[in-house]
Order: C-alpha cells, then sequence, then structure tokens
C-alpha cells in the first residue's frame, strides 16, 4: 500500500505557492488569507458567499400533501405511514449557519513535495472559508484530530474565534504521547462529530484521507443529517514518482523508513499502479458516502479550487433541482 513520504523535497517553481510552508502566527495566516484569497473572492462571487456552498441553513417549515411532480425524496414516511396518503416536507432559509470544520492533523498532512505542505493548504482554506462565514455573523467550531480527537472548539463567531482555531491548528500536536505505530482512523474523528454536532451544520472534513478503511459508512451516516463537504489535501508527489536516484522514505504515522532507488523504472510503475489503486477506492468511497468533494493540491491555486468547486455545485443543482437531505 502507497504510504511511503519523502524526508526531502526538491526545489520547484515557487510561483505555484498556496501559502507559506511556516508563517510567523495564525493573524499572519489570516491577514494573507484576507488580502489575497478573499478578495479575489469577493470579486468573483460578487459577495454572494452563499453561492459557494449550497445547502446549510434549511429548517423545516411545513408538510403538505403529495402532489405530481414533487421530489419523492422530501416524504415524511412517517406522517405518510400513520394519515395513509403521502406527505413532503417543506423548508425555509434559516439566515443563521453553523459550520464545523472536522481537522485531520495527523503526521501525514505534514508531508508537502515543494515549500507548500497539506498542513499549510489547509489553514489557508479554514481561514478563507471561516471568515467569509464569520463576517455574515455565522458560527463556526473545529474537531482537531493528531493521533485521535484531541481538542473540540465550540461553535463561536467573530475573527477572534477563527483565530482561536487556527492557533489550535499551528500548535505542534502530541506525537510523543500517540502509541507507537498508530495510524489514522477518520472514523474516530466522523463518530466524536457525530455526538457533538446535534443541529443541523455544514461539516467541512478536512483531510488527505489516509486512514484505516470504515469512514465511507460513518459519513454516509453523516449525510443524513448534516450538509458535508469533503476536502481532500493532495500532492503531486504521492500519485507519481520522478526519477531522483536513491532516496530515504518515511512512513509519516508509523516512523519506519526503507530506502528506495527511484530511478528503477519497475518501481515507479509500482509506485504509480498503488496509487491509482488508492485513488479508485478512495474516488468509491465517496461515492459510496454520497457527499461532495473538494480537491486541494499544494501546487494548486486556492481561489481557483474554490470556484470550480461552487461552479459545480451550481449547474449540478440547476440540472437536478434537488434539495439536500434534512434532520427530522
Amino acid at each position: 500500500m502507497f504510504k511511503w513520504l519523502r524526508t526531502r523535497s526538491a526545489a520547484e517553481d515557487p510561483s505555484a505557492r498556496v501559502v507559506p510552508l511556516r508563517v510567523r502566527s495564525p493573524d499572519a495566516v489570516l491577514r494573507r488569507v484576507e488580502w489575497t484569497v478573499l478578495r479575489r473572492l469577493d470579486g468573483l462571487l460578487h459577495g454572494d458567499y452563499r453561492t459557494l456552498f449550497r445547502g446549510y441553513g434549511l429548517d423545516l417549515a411545513d408538510l403538505r400533501e403529495y402532489q405530481y411532480g414533487d421530489d419523492v425524496r422530501h416524504i415524511d414516511w412517517n406522517v405518510t405511514a400513520r394519515l395513509q396518503t403521502p406527505y413532503i416536507r417543506e423548508y425555509h432559509e434559516d439566515r443563521e449557519i453553523t459550520a464545523w470544520f472536522l481537522l485531520d492533523l495527523s503526521p501525514s498532512v505534514d508531508f508537502g513535495s515543494n515549500e507548500v505542505r497539506k498542513r499549510a493548504v489547509s489553514e489557508a482554506f479554514v481561514a478563507a472559508v471561516g471568515r467569509l462565514l464569520t463576517r455574515h455573523g455565522n458560527r463556526i467550531g473545529a474537531l482537531l484530530y493528531g493521533s485521535g480527537v484531541e481538542s473540540v472548539i465550540p461553535a463561536g463567531s467573530g475573527r477572534r474565534h477563527l483565530l482561536r482555531i487556527l492557533h489550535a491548528m499551528g500548535t505542534p500536536r502530541n506525537a510523543g504521547d500517540a502509541p507507537q505505530g498508530r495510524k489514522t482512523d477518520l472514523s474516530d474523528l466522523l463518530r466524536a462529530a457525530a455526538h457533538m454536532v446535534h443541529r443541523r451544520s455544514v461539516l467541512f472534513v478536512v483531510s488527505d484521507f489516509f486512514s484505516e478503511p470504515g469512514w465511507e459508512r460513518l459519513l454516509g451516516s453523516l449525510v443524513q443529517r448534516h450538509e458535508i463537504v469533503a476536502v481532500r489535501l493532495y500532492d503531486p508527489l504521492e500519485s507519481e514518482l520522478p526519477d531522483l536516484g536513491l532516496i530515504p522514505f518515511r512512513d509519516a504515522e508509523t516512523g519506519e523508513q526503507v530506502l528506495v532507488d527511484t530511478h528503477d523504472p519497475s518501481f515507479r510503475a509500482r509506485f504509480a499502479a498503488a496509487a491509482e489503486r488508492r485513488e479508485s477506492a478512495l474516488r468509491a468511497g465517496f461515492a459510496e458516502s454520497g457527499v461532495d468533494v473538494l480537491e486541494l493540491s499544494t501546487s494548486d491555486d486556492l481561489v481557483d479550487s474554490l470556484l470550480r468547486f461552487s461552479d459545480l455545485r451550481r449547474r449540478r443543482s440547476r440540472t437536478s433541482g434537488a434539495m439536500p437531505k434534512a434532520a427530522a
């Protein structure tokens, strides 16, 4: 199974940076994002931050009898069974949005083949989306996962609250306290979210999804109540190795090391094949869970990625005319 992470990276074009590898403080992260990402998004979205993410902030408004042409997914089966007549739910939009960031901060997100690591991309995403929401008076919270669910930051509003989340993301994880060889299990993070987040919310699961299997079922279960966006972090080097000669690889989570010859074409072919198998399994897992996926690469522009994702969801919504699922 491919999960070896290179200990050193080759220098590449710095113009491809999303955010710098090291920043001085959470405030520096946020100020940089406000001046770069948010200013561009404001111009391109014309101030309509809701076009980025649909589906949250819907409350049950009423029940009425089913009519021809109604979406059958909105049928309330409990009421239908009692009255022996099909009834559907109608919704209205709630002004207040509560969003939760489920943050995978396990060792594998510290990888980056350029000067940008996946952790830095994660921080920039949280800063951008968190600021979009909090400046409109909405509330955000976070669950932080390292060797397990290490901390929970309750939902709150305002710039200072967002800085609290960013500070927690930048705090070094207590890797020395983790069991030796323990691998990431996102099921723990999703299970904690199911127990802690009761009010219908939008959940951003921010991870590289290098995890033990089983998270797909729990993610699909959360979709029944919440609006879920899987934010997948990745680096181009995780799918294809260049010819760099003899270099050491290290598994970021177990600490195991191995010396490999990347000059060997057969090794690079096996590496690419293993990466392709993992990619196929990952996409199958997302499809099984029924979530939309925002992919963020360490070599991509964050604004372009957000806009592509927003446009895709907008087109899909127009095509299907479907509303998101809501809790009873």
